[in-house]
């Protein structure tokens, strides 16, 4: 029997999208994520063969439910994986409402693709059919294992999983492995950390001890603008874009972003510091995970987990429309004064916010407001990299509305958190890789790390595809 442990970045690796971490132990093989590549320049991994055969994966552990960490499983499903997905409960809810709207999206742009290239007579780049469909997502799902925090999950024999709390969006864990033989491993992967001033959820939580460690840098270059800024800086978007007479087109993630932004609006509005605008959650998922909230107060913070015991919503407020139908979605742009539209994609690759983008980008009284990371090579990143014109749906469009970041919403830990949550590692762990940051943001957090712990162990920033046998 093969004894050795080795370690495979297939994704994340020097960019921000598309996590997926292959562990292989004796004869056994697992994924740690299985996510989609957003940045433009990496999409075509999404359509490549899986690195490893998908079945003969003996079971995935998911840190979490965005996109970039479980996009692509029904994909991974319909090339052959049927082992158990295992995931936290909250996770599992919202990792159903993610793939199979992801699942809905692609069909739909497949056929929307398909029509509009026989329109212009030209070919597209990428395959006209979808990644994968709605069938696949429903065979994915079924998959899907739940488990509690904090207690150990047998994955074969000795070997053990623990998912560990640690912010970000609701049922995010980082995972910690620990992998049985002569030498025994203690591996743990960060998944994405989260914030320790989150208005909705608690810090991350101690990781307990690892040998090696796997860890983001998002924000590995920078520190975060302080949270008492988020209501100031909102407050004087939207008191601005009201008194030019324009809209406000914010770009949001369905799962933890929408919900951030409805209760700092909820704020605002209680304490009249922002005119009374009508507000559309022009997202049905969003609309699905927020009643996740609903049922999950025991991943709250004691304020808004009492506001819901009281029945008072967190998240709702006079003028808030949660929209979820397409003819809804589209009267939205009919409306005169000033409105709020959130919509997804949050990075503005797909979804319904390129429709509410192209009914106001040309307008210099409405307002684009970014308040979540924007990868390199997403549309989103084009036009808060100062984009003069960009392309949506197809046709050019310049880029005439303000366009307003609000950083402090990040739900990414920065640079000094990402060490504050290393440092809740018991004892010292002998290699530590950077990963799920751009280059800059990766080399910067592999210098800090290093000063941090010291020439002792091991650090480094793995490359696309390296596979590293971990003695």
């Amino acid at each position: 029997m093969n004894q050795t442990t080795s370690l495979g970045f297939f994704g994340a690796a020097r960019n921000v999208t598309g996590s997926s971490y292959h562990v292989r132990h004796r004869d056994r093989n697992w994924l740690i994520d299985c996510g989609m590549y957003q940045e433009r320049k990496f999409r075509d991994r999404n359509w490549n063969d899986f690195p490893v055969k998908p079945g003969t994966i003996n079971a995935v552990l998911l840190t979490h439910a965005h996109v970039d960490h479980c996009g692509l499983l029904p994909r991974l499903v319909s090339q052959g994986f049927s082992g158990p997905i295992y995931c936290t409960e909250a996770t599992a809810e919202i990792a159903q409402i993610i793939l199979m709207d992801a699942a809905k999206l692609q069909e739909e742009d497949a056929r929307f693709k398909k029509m509009r290239h026989e329109r212009e007579g030209r070919k597209s780049k990428y395959p006209e059919v979808p990644l994968y469909t709605v069938a696949d997502a429903e065979a994915c799902c079924r998959l899907l294992k739940p488990v509690p925090f904090h207690q150990a999950v047998s994955l074969d024999g000795d070997n053990t999983a623990e998912f560990i709390p640690v912010g970000h969006i609701l049922g995010a864990a980082a995972i910690r492995l620990e992998l049985a033989g002569k030498s025994p491993r203690r591996i743990v992967f960060s998944g994405d950390v989260g914030r320790s001033n989150n208005p909705l959820l608690p810090a991350p939580a101690s990781v307990g001890p690892a040998d090696i460690v796997v860890m983001e840098s998002t924000y590995g270059d920078r520190k975060h603008h302080p949270e008492s800024t988020v209501a100031e800086e909102l407050e004087k978007v939207i008191r601005r874009t009201w008194e030019a007479g324009g809209n406000l087109v914010i770009p949001t993630f369905a799962v933890e972003r929408a919900q951030e932004l409805m209760y700092h609006m909820n704020v605002l509005l209680k304490a009249d510091r922002i005119p009374h605008l009508m507000v559309f959650v022009d997202s049905p998922m969003a609309v699905a995970v927020t009643d996740v909230f609903a049922k999950r107060l025991d991943l709250l913070r004691p304020k808004p987990a009492a506001d819901y015991r009281a029945g008072h919503s967190p998240f709702e407020f006079l003028g808030l429309n949660l929209v979820r139908t397409v003819d809804e979605s589209k009267a939205i742009n009919h409306i005169r004064g000033t409105i709020a539209v959130m919509a997804g994609s949050g990075m503005c690759t797909g979804g319904r916010i390129k429709h509410h983008l192209v009914s106001n980008i040309g307008r210099p009284e409405s307002a684009l407001v970014f308040v979540g990371y924007q990868a390199e090579g997403t549309l989103g990143r084009q036009i808060v990299d100062g984009a003069e014109e960009v392309r949506i749906l197809g046709q050019p469009h310049a880029v005439e509305a303000a366009v307003e970041q609000i950083h402090g919403f990040s739900a990414h830990a920065d640079a000094d958190e990402l060490l504050t949550w290393l440092d809740s590692v018991e004892g010292a762990p002998r290699r530590i890789f950077v990963t799920h940051g751009e280059k800059n943001a990766a080399g910067a957090m592999v210098e800090r790390v290093q000063a941090h712990v010291g020439d002792s162990v091991e650090v480094s920033a793995p490359d696309y595809s390296d596979e590293i046998v971990l003695d």
